[in-house]
């Protein structure tokens, strides 16, 4: 844990760190002379010293959607938003870590589509929104319609026939595929199904940081769903065909679950906050 009051080139001092709650990993010998704290979950951290830090904010992923007919498409679940910062400022005081949850599968059709993910957040400095659900095709509670891909970080891919896909935040992602599409990733848009062929888009792909010591991609969108299996971006859930229900996204890197066939959608995974001092 530093103790010294480091001084950036700016003349911004270092910010320090007095205190965590929710156990955190702490790592001191993944990157010399840094201290990192990884949050797979909510907590808290307490800043001794104000200044800046490295961080990394990511937003749950959306849920897959799900349809009734295995010869058209659903939505993949798009990315959490993406947040990476080398100087962010932190001020004194204790700052709550909010790691959002992944959005919630659909199931078969008797749902809407997919949840959105949960947002993730440091303290109220630096929030972003989590990954919107994919399109569906719903008849929950007797009314029968379609689910538009959902607005997130970035954006669901859409039910093939409402075509329309969900947007993303600018700055912390992209909009999801229409059509049947894959979710939005941090990097890139998802791609339009076909609807021609009843094959979904791909998912968008995510965004790769090694603020933890080694390369991991986060935030990709999951993969909309069709004839054949699709595979979302690098974490993100795959479609496994027309009957088949979706994988869910890799916990703790924000990316979307997979569109589900007749069967479920993929839940989306986790966010993740990353504060590393020195």
């Amino acid at each position: 844990m530093p103790l010294m009051n480091l001084v950036s080139a700016g003349g911004v001092p270092k910010a320090t760190v007095n205190a965590t709650t929710g156990s955190p990993t702490v790592n001191n010998n993944a990157r010399a002379g840094k201290t990192i704290y990884r949050f797979n979950g909510s907590g808290s951290i307490t800043v001794g010293t104000a200044g800046t830090a490295e961080i990394l904010v990511v937003g749950g992923g959306g849920g897959g959607g799900s349809g009734p007919n295995g010869d058209s498409q659903r939505g993949g679940g798009g990315a959490g938003g993406y947040l990476y910062s080398t100087s962010a400022y932190i001020p004194t005081g204790s700052q709550t870590v909010t790691v959002g949850s992944g959005g919630g599968l659909s199931i078969g059709y008797q749902t809407g589509g997919g949840g959105p993910g949960g947002d993730s957040g440091l303290g109220n400095l630096y929030i972003v929104p989590g990954g919107g659900g994919g399109g569906s095709y719903s008849i929950y509670g007797g009314n029968q319609g379609y689910v538009l891909g959902g607005k997130g970080g970035s954006g669901g891919g859409g039910y093939y026939q409402s075509g329309n896909a969900g947007a993303g935040t600018v700055g912390l992602g992209t909009n999801g595929g229409n059509g049947g599409g894959g979710g939005g990733g941090s990097a890139n848009a998802g791609a339009s199904g076909n609807v021609n062929t009843s094959v979904g888009g791909a998912g968008g792909a995510g965004t790769s940081n090694n603020i933890n010591g080694s390369a991991v991609v986060y935030a990709s969108g999951g993969a909309g769903s069709g004839v054949g299996a699709l595979s979302g971006g690098t974490n993100a859930g795959n479609s496994n065909g027309s009957a088949a229900a979706g994988n869910a996204g890799a916990a703790n890197n924000g990316s979307g679950g997979g569109a589900g066939g007749s069967g479920s959608g993929g839940a989306g995974g986790s966010g993740i906050v990353v504060v590393v001092i020195g």
